[in-house]
């Protein structure tokens, strides 16, 4: 029995030994790692010798149980070689992230991580050709996305391999030639934006358009360019007319009405011929304004359109394609709304690219040189949280600003206006990606635009839109300083705040408070009343949330449809919830700086 006793004791010192070697063999890899990136000190500092990476202070690393599952790198501005040897050598390591850096050249060996199930490298500048094989040694690869690189050649065969393959995201890239056949059931894909051609293939046809955009090669379903007929040059309206409405004769008509009218809308208002005033509203609005419109792609060099003559749309954003007035004049477009700044439109091209067009009537205060800076500034944005503008339109009289068109539409409509799939799918982790996204955004703004009172200046949920992965994207923006000022009391959401209704001015710590009420409208789930000119309507979540917290009953607060039996959920969701009643302390002087309400969020777990 001493014998037996013997041996167990043996056989535990030997796997606390294992682990042991096992977890310094992993902290020197990590060590290594840092040495070879550029910045990586700067940006790494936190990894430190003597330290565990499993200890919660290392920056970026994931762990369960004591064993490095992940690396979350993004946003660190990071360059130089990746030691792929180092990586892998950390034998649990699940999930890499280099989201958001400055890596560039071929793409590293990372066929070298077996085990890795989420790759992800987007908005980096990764250029060339990636092998036919590359990935052939990633079985267990569930996540791949590539967007907002360099690459070029064909989409690597050995991708349509990978059984357990889920999301494949390689938009904004230079792939060329044709789609390989996946036989796999993806879940997410996207390939927009790239130089493929040829048939889709059937088993990828269940996707939306937004997946196969800006590849004017590409045919078939979905598709309105069949693969059959040679001459592809089909309006956008004959196309809705027989694929949604029918084969009706009648009803073509109305299509090819509507779609005619709304076009005359459009040449009415870049030609300033007449002014004419909208007031519709639409579940893809931003719940005040938008506009949705939809134009035929029409391809030049960079050095011609940068030319553009007077009264054209001079493209500030070129990652969406380049289009012109005339490529304008030509789209499909549906009214969305008239909000504070203006009205809004949806328009189609003909490549499939949907933009909004806002008509600014009240942003006339600064003249074409200084809102050509101001728009190019916003041009040069990249960030996943904050949408940027593609183009503009300069007149005396109005502007128009013209962005990506998101079709899941805004926050504010997914939480109170649609009570469909999208609704149903705001669970808690959902949520909280939401808010944390907001709050990277405003992080970001916040550096861009620093020596403004009003970095953003007009937060409110209607100005956040969802991606079709629920990522938020911040609109409105930065547009106090090209506001008349007496517009600016009327159209933008801080001035609605008790900073400038008891005081009569603003800071950045006003946005913080638009920040605590899209905080206590996410949690609760209800439509502040705040968002009424006449305060009228809705519920005042300020002031129900201030009540509940200081009587101690702040569980009642939650959203239903978010009720959970998990303790620690619940508990994280009353953490968020204290932030944003933190947020919106009626003194501006108690509530916490836009940087640390944003520390306090990053926080929070699922």
């Amino acid at each position: 029995m001493a014998a037996v006793r013997f041996h167990n004791h043996l056989l535990l010192l030997f796997f606390h030994l294992f682990f042991t070697l096992s977890s310094s063999t992993e902290t020197q890899s990590l060590l290594r790692l840092k040495q070879s990136l550029v910045n990586g000190d700067r940006s790494l500092s936190s990894w430190i010798p003597n330290v565990s990476p499993c200890s919660g202070t290392w920056l970026g690393v994931v762990c369960f149980n004591g064993v490095i599952t992940g690396l979350h790198l993004s946003d660190l501005d990071l360059s130089g070689p990746i030691d792929v040897d180092a990586l892998a050598e950390i034998r649990g390591l699940r999930t890499l992230s280099f989201i958001n850096n400055s890596f560039s050249g071929p793409i590293p060996a990372f066929n070298k991580l077996g085990s890795i199930k989420s790759l992800l490298l987007t908005q980096n500048d990764f250029s060339g050709p990636i092998p036919n094989d590359f990935f052939a040694p990633l079985n267990s690869l569930k996540k791949l996305w590539l967007s907002g690189n360099r690459f070029n050649g064909t989409i690597p065969q050995s991708l349509t391999q990978l059984d357990l393959l889920k999301e494949l995201h390689l938009e904004y890239n230079s792939f060329s030639g044709l789609i390989p056949n996946f036989s796999q059931r993806l879940k997410s894909l996207d390939l927009s934006f790239n130089k493929l051609e040829g048939p889709i293939p059937e088993s990828l046809a269940t996707f939306t358009v937004d997946s196969f955009v800006g590849n004017e090669g590409l045919c078939g379903r979905p598709l309105v360019k069949t693969c059959e007929v040679s001459d592809t040059s089909y309006s956008m309206a004959s196309s809705v007319g027989e694929e949604e409405y029918g084969s009706g004769w009648g009803r073509k008509v109305i299509v090819v009405l509507v779609v005619a009218s709304v076009a005359a809308l459009l040449f009415l208002l870049l030609t300033r011929k007449r002014r004419v005033e909208f007031t519709a509203v639409s579940r893809n609005s931003n719940a005040e304004e938008a506009v949705e419109v939809q134009v035929a792609s029409v391809r030049g060099s960079v050095g011609e359109r940068r030319e553009n003559k007077r009264g054209d749309i001079v493209m500030v954003n070129e990652m969406r394609g380049v289009f012109g007035l005339q490529d304008m004049m030509k789209a499909a477009a549906e009214v969305l709304g008239n909000g504070g700044l203006g009205s809004a439109y949806k328009a189609a091209m003909t490549n499939g690219l949907c933009v909004v067009v806002k008509r600014m009537r009240e942003v006339n205060k600064i003249g074409k040189e200084v809102f050509d800076a101001e728009m190019r500034q916003f041009g040069r944005i990249r960030h996943r949280n904050i949408i940027t503008p593609l183009a503009y339109h300069y007149r005396r009289e109005e502007k128009l600003l013209i962005t990506e068109y998101m079709p899941k539409g805004s926050l504010f409509y997914v939480l109170h206006g649609d009570r469909g799939l999208s609704h149903s799918e705001l669970t808690w982790p959902i949520r909280l990606r939401i808010v944390k996204g907001i709050a990277r955004g405003l992080g970001f703004l916040y550096t861009e635009f620093s020596t403004y009172d009003l970095p953003h200046g007009n937060l409110k949920s209607c100005n956040v839109l969802l991606s079709d992965e629920y990522e938020p994207l911040l609109s409105d923006y930065a547009f106090h300083p090209l506001v008349n000022p007496n517009v600016a009391v009327q159209a933008l959401f801080a001035f609605k705040t008790p900073d400038y209704v008891q005081n009569q001015k603003v800071s950045q710590k006003t946005d913080v408070y638009c920040l605590g009420i899209i905080i206590l409208e996410v949690i609760t789930g209800k439509f502040p009343a705040q968002y009424h000119s006449n305060g009228k309507g809705g519920t005042d979540v300020v002031q129900w949330a201030h009540s509940a917290v200081s009587e101690g009953m702040e569980v009642e607060l939650i959203d239903p449809e978010l009720s959970s039996n998990d303790t620690n959920s619940r508990n994280q969701m009353l953490k968020l919830l204290r932030i944003g009643v933190a947020c919106t302390e009626n003194n501006s002087d108690e509530r916490p700086k836009m940087k640390e309400a944003i520390r306090r969020i990053e926080e929070v777990q699922v």
